[in-house]
């Protein structure tokens, strides 16, 4: 077998295993991918008072292993439920183009360092719930 391809599985193996931290889209089929990862991302930043600005940044993306059994005893429910959510970010800051002059034209936005599968946190993301 070639060394690169060796390097490869050995990558591979390593993502698919939650030890590598930032997916590389191109090596990976999104479509049947478990775990999270960094992916880059792109959204219209905008406020009242500013046009509106597209910032590409990065963000956390993914689909955690998560299930459901039912019990005997209250609540009658076990579940085991992660989300993909951001582990670490960096406050990124964008100046909004053609504000009033009464409108601060600065936007501030998270970008992601780190993701991972954990359980879902009110602090920082919005939760849904049964």
């Amino acid at each position: 077998m070639k060394l690169h391809c060796m390097i490869q599985d050995a990558l591979l193996l390593l993502l698919l295993s939650g030890c590598v931290g930032v997916l590389e889209t191109s090596a990976i089929d999104l479509r049947t991918f478990t775990g999270c990862a960094v992916r880059e991302f792109t959204f219209l930043a905008k406020k009242p008072g500013c046009k509106g600005l597209r910032v590409t940044t990065d963000a956390c993306w993914g689909r955690c292993k998560t299930w459901e059994k039912p019990v005997l005893e209250p609540p009658y429910i076990e579940s085991y439920h992660r989300i993909c959510t951001y582990n670490e970010t960096k406050m990124m800051m964008v100046k909004l183009p053609k504000c009033a002059p009464d409108v601060d034209p600065f936007y501030t936005y998270p970008m992601a360092i780190r993701c991972d599968c954990d359980i879902c946190s009110t602090t920082t993301t919005e939760c849904e719930t049964a």
